[in-house]
């Protein structure tokens, strides 16, 4: 936009000279119109709505970094970015649909709406007096978006955006708050009169405007930075064509109109529900492109969740709050090919995730690493808003059943051998007093070796954690408790402060803390 002098843009936040002022709250006809305005009424309301789309930093490849998490932030249990219920408010009603559609009441009950209608129709006639493009600066400085009519320099704008993301972020805010007042403001629900050719001429030139910066801003995001906004746009504009379906039309020309905006509306829910598609294709590029350095970076994490699982199953996230709040709002075939694309995306990291694994030669390793990863997802699922989304209660019990596979598979490899030691002869006597003695040394040289190992592995949640901690004493401790209390000549063999099996047990108590 251009910014005719792109480096020196700014988000405007006050109020301006040379602007239409909204009226004073309380004016509802026209002589209170022409009561002395009070500046940025409106847009200082509008500013204040706050929009909940989840931004998160990407730590992948290098952005954050190391490969893997750390302990704390890996443990769905205290990452409250995958509760269930900020997953579920966030999704309800992210963008203040609500409170923007009252702000917009309030523009039609005080006139402010019918003057930006009359002073966009008279610039249509006078065109010597300016564009009518030109009579929507006051209109969008209200809705704080002026910007949007100020890019003449696309590609200044761009590198604006990639040098300075958190400014991308902001504009975005304020560009979904400005389209759902834009809709809001012509309902029928919001007019006390039925909608005239003017009003759709007007709502027709103001959401083109508005339309047009869409890909200018997507374009300037790289993949791993870009799916949150694309997923705002798209459930943005869903909201807006959701919100215009009711109008009452007094015209053939106004209903024409309306059919075009409809149809705009509906092209770009189309383009954006494309993008994020596109986008996790992206993704996936980038998550493939290092494939030498997964067995590499497993070892290192001692099999924790990886920093690729925590990065898609952001993506998954944001996904599963856009189905939820469309589907609640606005939905359409649109949110069914969401929901597609979420159970796809969740298919892909599963697969992602064992033939990653094929490389780790350490099988025990290997199937710790497929537990943690596995657990992280199905619980980040369970807990997120996309219970709506056709069979993935399905897939979530296949994640379930999968997680206790893996935990089976592990539990076999890395201490299977080590209850093996135990002979299970019951036959008392010197001879089997002689071998008992001896493969109660190799269960203790199998136990200690495979602790030393594993001592410093990493399970980062808790409940996972105590529970695998559980099934080992239970497999590996209560086998040998048994195997002493059936040969009780045995226990002048058993070290006190090493192999007992209190000591073993409390042993076992100090795994995966990484």
């Amino acid at each position: 936009m251009a910014f005719i002098h792109p480096p020196n843009i700014s988000i405007r936040t006050g109020g301006g000279p040379g602007r239409l002022a909204a009226v004073p709250e309380g004016s509802t006809d026209g002589a209170k119109a022409d009561h002395p305005p009070v500046v940025g009424l409106y847009r200082d309301q509008i500013q204040a709505v706050s929009v909940s789309g989840v931004w998160r930093r990407s730590t992948i490849f290098g952005h954050g970094g190391s490969s893997h998490s750390s302990a704390s932030n890996s443990c769905p249990s205290t990452n409250s970015a995958y509760s269930s219920g900020s997953a579920s408010a966030v999704a309800l009603d992210r963008f203040g649909n609500q409170e923007l559609t009252r702000i917009a009441r309030q523009m039609i009950s005080h006139g402010y709406i019918r003057r930006m209608v009359q002073a966009f129709e008279d610039a249509s006639f006078a065109q010597a007096f300016g564009s009518p493009v030109h009579a929507l600066e006051n209109w969008f400085s209200e809705l704080d978006v002026d910007w949007v009519l100020q890019i003449h320099d696309e590609q200044g704008f761009r590198r604006l955006l990639r040098d300075k993301p958190a400014m991308t972020q902001e504009l975005v805010k304020k560009w979904i708050r400005a389209l759902i007042v834009i809709a809001a403001s012509i309902t029928e629900s919001v007019f006390p009169f039925p909608t005239t050719a003017a009003d759709a001429r007007f709502v027709k030139a103001s959401i083109t405007e508005m339309l047009d910066v869409v890909d200018v801003i997507i374009t300037a995001l790289e993949a791993e930075k870009k799916l949150q906004v694309v997923l705002d746009m798209f459930t943005g504009v869903c909201g807006a064509s959701h919100i215009l379906t009711p109008v009452d039309i007094s015209s053939s020309e106004g209903q024409s109109i309306f059919n075009v905006i409809g149809s705009m509306l509906e092209r770009q829910a189309t383009r954006l529900s494309e993008m994020i598609a596109s986008t996790m294709e992206e993704v996936r590029t980038l998550v493939e492109e290092d494939d030498d350095s997964w067995a590499m970076e497993i070892s290192r994490g001692g099999g924790e969740i990886h920093n690729i699982t925590q990065f898609i199953m952001n993506c998954i996230v944001s996904m599963m709050n856009a189905h939820t709040s469309t589907q609640n709002t606005a939905p359409s075939h649109h949110t069914e090919n969401l929901g597609g694309l979420i159970n796809g995306t969740i298919n892909y990291l599963k697969g992602l995730l064992f033939t990653k694994s094929e490389s780790c030669s350490d099988q025990s390793l290997r199937y710790l690493f497929l537990l943690n990863n596995t657990y992280f997802v199905a619980h980040v699922v369970s807990e997120s808003s996309g219970s709506s989304i056709p069979q993935m209660r399905h897939l979530t019990l296949k994640l379930k059943i999968e997680r206790k596979n893996y935990m089976n598979s592990y539990l076999d490899v890395s201490w299977g051998h080590v209850l093996s030691c135990i002979p299970k002869s019951r036959f008392p006597g010197p001879i089997h007093c002689w071998i008992n003695t001896s493969s109660l040394a190799k269960f203790e040289s199998s136990f200690h070796k495979t602790y030393q190992t594993q001592k410093l592995w990493k399970v980062p949640d808790p409940q996972l954690r105590d529970e695998l901690r559980t099934v080992i004493t239970q497999r590996v401790v209560s086998g040998y408790r048994s195997y002493l209390e059936e040969h009780p000549e045995l226990e002048k063999h058993v070290g006190r402060e090493s192999s007992s099996p209190e000591v073993l047990q409390e042993m076992l108590g100090e795994l995966f803390e990484g």
